[in-house]
């Protein structure tokens, strides 16, 4: 039995006092600590930049501080927004991450879909395309052994990643030109949703470029996950904490960008009809372990500004009722 569950952090819903906030943030890394001790295959976080509900703009000092506090638990930034940064700092900080995690470090490499973050970092809306190329050739030259030429001088970025060639991670997008970007560097395609369509553009331009790469997307079902013994009487109670990240999100919507989490009401009614988050018991998430080889829990505890005492509770029982019982199974063959 595959048992592959995940702690997501994306820090949403910021609290006006600063003590508050440090709480929560300060939480969430014992969170991290305490998923890893309980067998949680990985920890994620998030990026993006002045959010009214406070979504976290750095992940990877996030990532840096859950590497100090976790041992075996993979971590990962989901995505990481590559073109809002100088190339060779961010060589030098995602190196950093990776030697303090023992090579547990891997992230989606995204574009950006929104205008005012490029506006923020001072980097290039309307050519973001050709600067996400830049950035990732970057990367991967500044991960190399040797030195390379960089805008007119020879450069040798230091240090060097504890993963080789370099950490593990894939490039982000949902639209041929990201498919063809990652097949010609030959990196794994993380498209949001699956799409055949654009799956057979990038094993094509692998074979065109002499390449070998693969794709990965979420289930079609896929959820995010707060376990609770009683779901009506925790949607009364908490569901303005999920209604208070989906909306922000939604709020950024951007044609042409599809999004799986986005959502077009303001109802908590509506956003439980839909299924995308969820709030089961611990049978029920126990089931879907047994049930599906391919399912993965994504336990996301302090959505929205959830309070630290139930966030716990969430997190405690997840471990208490679904892990431990799966693991003895595990152990009992």
């Amino acid at each position: 039995m595959n048992i592959n569950s995940n702690l997501r952090l994306n820090m949403t819903g910021a609290e006006a006092d600063p003590t508050l906030r440090a709480k929560r943030y300060q939480g969430a890394i014992e969170m991290a600590a305490f998923a890893d001790q309980q067998g949680f295959a990985s920890v994620n976080v998030e990026e993006h930049h002045v959010a009214n509900n406070g979504w976290l703009p750095s992940p990877l000092t996030m990532a840096a501080a859950i590497a100090a506090r976790t041992e075996q638990c993979s971590i990962g930034v989901m995505a990481l927004l590559v073109t809002l940064y100088d190339p060779i700092r961010l060589a030098e900080d995602i190196a950093v991450v990776d030697l303090l995690s023992q090579g547990r470090l891997n992230f989606i490499a995204g574009m950006g879909y929104r205008e005012l973050e490029f506006h923020i970092a001072n980097k290039p809306f309307a050519e973001r395309g050709q600067w996400m190329d830049h950035v990732l050739e970057t990367l991967l030259q500044a991960w190399g052994d040797e030195p390379f030429e960089y805008q007119g001088r020879l450069v040798n970025v230091t240090p060097k990643p504890f993963s080789r060639p370099h950490p593990m991670f894939l490039v982000g997008g949902m639209s041929k030109p990201a498919a063809r970007r990652a097949a010609r560097l030959g990196l794994p395609f993380a498209p949001p949703i699956a799409d055949p369509a654009l799956e057979a553009c990038y094993f094509d331009e692998l074979k065109k470029h002499g390449k070998q790469g693969f794709t990965y997307s979420p289930p079609a079902d896929f959820s995010v996950l707060f376990i609770h013994e009683h779901p009506d009487r925790a949607w009364d109670e908490l569901g303005q904490y999920f209604l208070n990240e989906v909306v922000e999100y939604s709020s950024w919507k951007t044609e042409g960008v599809n999004r799986p989490l986005e959502f077009e009401s303001n109802s908590i009614a509506a956003l439980r009809a839909e299924k995308r988050y969820e709030i089961i018991t611990p049978a029920e998430c126990l089931a879907r372990h047994r049930e599906r080889e391919d399912f993965f829990a994504t336990i996301h505890p302090l959505i929205g500004g959830m309070p630290l005492d139930r966030a716990w509770q969430c997190l405690r029982l997840y471990s208490e009722a679904v892990l431990a019982p799966l693991k003895a199974e595990q152990q009992a063959g």
